[in-house]
């Protein structure tokens, strides 16, 4: 009886009755049987019965047959809940990062490539409905995964992005985004969406990022534009270690091309945000993540399995031993 509810839990209050029935049998007890008056019994062996002291039993068996009656009418049943989930508007995203040396910037912990691969990575997380590419730049674009349905294999992109000396260093947003586009283009997607990430100016590339964006558009795709880095100034790399072991750093300008962003973002109907810190940049991704919304269509069904039957059975047939005793061991001659 695990997992039990009631369709018609209505019908315990009868239960109140109860005890009126019990005042009303008790009442009435010596009306159940027929009576003899005589004159006196001087002349009779008298003797208790043990059947007499057992007649009252008859009254506890009515009492337990009304209330598994009562249980029955409350309809008990357990129920097995089957869930089928099914996207009916899915959403092809790339995320299209920037991988200059400037991401190396100390400005957000422990740097900007790491802390955007955190925030990135929970991001794929908390998307499990929708297929995600990787796209990273800096003069050239390459595609680091394709649009794909396999979380597991995104996230370990993501977890493998580095900066790589070898790559020609330099930001070219325009190249990156066509490369982004390019994935999304031929997806049979209800939305396309491409989140487009840099910190700097577009600098090299022989694609202007404007030209890229009027790309993005005729194929009817979304841009979302994130500037990351602090206000100001900020600790950059700026030379290799003498050991060759790392980077040696300096605070230098941050210099972001905010309107750029801005003019890609109006023109495929996405919007800009400006991450300076960790917990700006964990916001900024948590936020596109409830703009973009994917269509779920639940099903669920339900089977029941009534559990009042046997407590009919039960009431029927207590209150047939009641009928048979009566009538039989506990019948009246008189």
């Amino acid at each position: 009886m695990e997992k039990v509810t009631f369709l018609n839990p209505e019908f315990f209050w009868l239960f109140l009755l109860l005890p009126l029935a019990i005042v009303w049998l008790f009442w009435k007890r010596k009306q159940q049987s027929a009576t003899l008056k005589i004159s006196s019994i001087s002349g009779f062996k008298t003797s208790k019965s043990f059947l007499a002291s057992l007649k009252p039993f008859l009254n506890v068996l009515r009492l337990l047959a009304l209330s598994s009656l009562i249980i029955a009418l409350a309809r008990p049943r357990t129920v097995d809940i089957s869930n089928q989930t099914k996207t009916t508007k899915g959403i092809d995203i790339v995320m299209a990062i920037d991988l200059s040396s400037s991401m190396l910037a100390k400005d957000l912990r422990p740097n900007r490539m790491e802390a955007l691969k955190e925030v990135a990575s929970n991001f794929v997380d908390a998307r499990p409905n929708d297929r995600i590419g990787v796209v990273v730049y800096t003069s050239e674009a390459y595609t680091k995964i394709p649009v794909t349905s396999d979380k597991a294999i995104v996230k370990e992109a993501i977890k493998d992005i580095k900066y790589n000396s070898a790559l020609q260093d330099g930001t070219g947003i325009g190249m990156g985004l066509t490369t982004a586009v390019n994935r999304l283009k031929d997806s049979k997607a209800k939305s396309k969406v491409i989140i487009l990430l840099t910190d700097g100016v577009n600098n090299a590339g022989f694609i202007e990022p404007e030209t890229a964006s009027e790309i993005a558009k005729e194929y009817g795709i979304k841009v979302y534009t994130i500037g990351l880095g602090s206000n100001g100034m900020a600790e950059f790399p700026y030379a290799y270690a003498p050991n060759g072991k790392g980077f040696l750093y300096k605070m230098m300008p941050v210099e972001i091309d905010e309107q750029l962003m801005k003019t890609i973002a109006k023109n495929t109907g996405g919007k800009y945000f400006r991450a300076n810190s960790n917990s700006k940049l964990e916001s900024i991704y948590k936020e596109i993540n409830k703009l973009e919304t994917t269509e779920i269509q639940e099903l669920k069904f339900y089977d029941y399995d009534e559990k009042y039957r046997p407590f009919v059975w039960i009431a029927g047939i207590l209150l047939l031993i009641e009928i048979l005793l009566r009538n039989t061991v506990f019948r009246s001659f008189i």
